[in-house]
């Protein structure tokens, strides 16, 4: 109990109730996927920092203890990572305190930060805990009024989220009340706090209903969690919902879900680096059976690369500043009008154009 006392517990923590009722567990068992995991830092990697689950982001120091969970990482950017096996490193593999062993790592990020596992947490009987065991029930199904609108990518940092933000951020200055969700990622709260930020009213993602990571779950729990994510905001009284489906089009789970999509969204936004990646985005999308009504992402920072991917996908080609603008009200399927609120346009920042790819953690 001292341990904890004094533990720095990770984003993917934050459904964990009261840590005082909460233990160190004695008997180590192999990894699953959700378990909770209490570790203490061996040597500091790439991972210098851990997002706590309010958002601040903690330094971390070799010997603090640390609470996660097992999970693997799917990032083309930065680490492939997965559980670990007998005698393998065990490394942290998001900000958010996601664990497990890296795999292989792109050429630009550092050695991961390394970890000593000390046991499971458990409860108050001692009962290892697993993401599971802490997550929502889940909602009566439901469909929002005026629309579900889904946010895919041609592949990372191609300025989903961004995307996504400006949408919500348009919605919400046009007086509807947005529910913005993270439906695919590894255990970060960077996106989670950007939908609030952007004004979303009520804000769900895949840790709410019990994973730290979606990688290598089965497709049907992906599938069944973005229904279940769209019910808890509808529930929530959300007049339009916002998704956002992490990684590319050409990853395997993306491209299953992308495949459920019609039938459950009502517009499709790709956000892509440049016209090449539109062309592809829509066309393996096409193949699936999905629409896209617009394109946005990392090509609207440059006039010219917007022109060009305008051209050749025959697409509006919309910049966070026309979504945040009214663009944003232009997608919803019932054509809902704009109140007086939200005339005038909104600018979105340079720092918004510049940083349409986002920063992995």
């Amino acid at each position: 109990m001292q341990r904890l006392s004094a533990a720095k517990w990770g984003y993917v923590t934050r459904r964990v109730g009261e840590p005082s009722e909460l233990q160190l567990g004695g008997a180590v068992r192999p990894p699953r996927l959700g378990d909770f995991v209490v570790a203490t830092v061996a040597h500091i990697g790439a991972h210098e920092h851990l997002e706590n689950p309010h958002g601040r982001r903690m330094r971390m120091y070799p010997g603090d203890v640390v609470v996660g969970a097992w999970g693997n990482r799917y990032a083309t950017d930065f680490y492939e990572g997965y559980l670990p096996g007998p005698g393998d490193a065990v490394h942290l593999l998001t900000s958010g305190g996601l664990i497990g062993t890296v795999a292989s790592a792109h050429t630009s990020k550092d050695a991961p930060t390394e970890l000593e596992v000390l046991g499971p947490l458990t409860d108050a009987e001692g009962n290892p805990l697993n993401t599971d065991d802490v997550a929502v029930a889940p909602s009566e199904p439901g469909r929002p009024e005026l629309g579900t609108i889904v946010v895919l990518g041609s592949a990372m940092n191609a300025g989903k989220t961004t995307t996504t933000s400006a949408i919500v951020r348009g919605l919400a200055k046009a007086g509807l009340r947005v529910g913005a969700g993270k439906v695919t990622g590894s255990g970060s709260g960077k996106d989670h706090w950007a939908y609030v930020d952007a004004g979303a009213a009520s804000v769900a993602d895949f840790l709410d209903f019990g994973m730290p990571s979606t990688f290598g779950y089965p497709s049907e729990r992906l599938v069944s969690g973005m229904f279940a994510i769209r019910d808890r905001l509808v529930e929530a009284g959300s007049d339009v919902v916002v998704l956002e489906i992490a990684d590319g089009v050409l990853q395997d789970e993306t491209r299953e879900l992308a495949a459920k999509l019609p039938g459950f969204a009502d517009q499709v936004v790709l956000a892509v680096g440049d016209a090449l990646g539109a062309i592809a985005g829509i066309e393996v999308l096409d193949e699936l059976g999905v629409s896209v009504r617009a394109v946005s992402g990392l090509v609207t920072a440059s006039p010219l690369a917007t022109r060009e991917a305008a051209a050749a996908t025959e697409l509006p080609v919309l910049t966070p500043a026309e979504l945040v603008g009214g663009a944003a009200v232009d997608l919803l399927a019932g054509g809902a009008g704009r109140t007086e609120e939200s005339e005038g346009s909104e600018e979105a920042s340079d720092d918004d154009l510049v940083n349409l790819g986002g920063t992995s953690a």
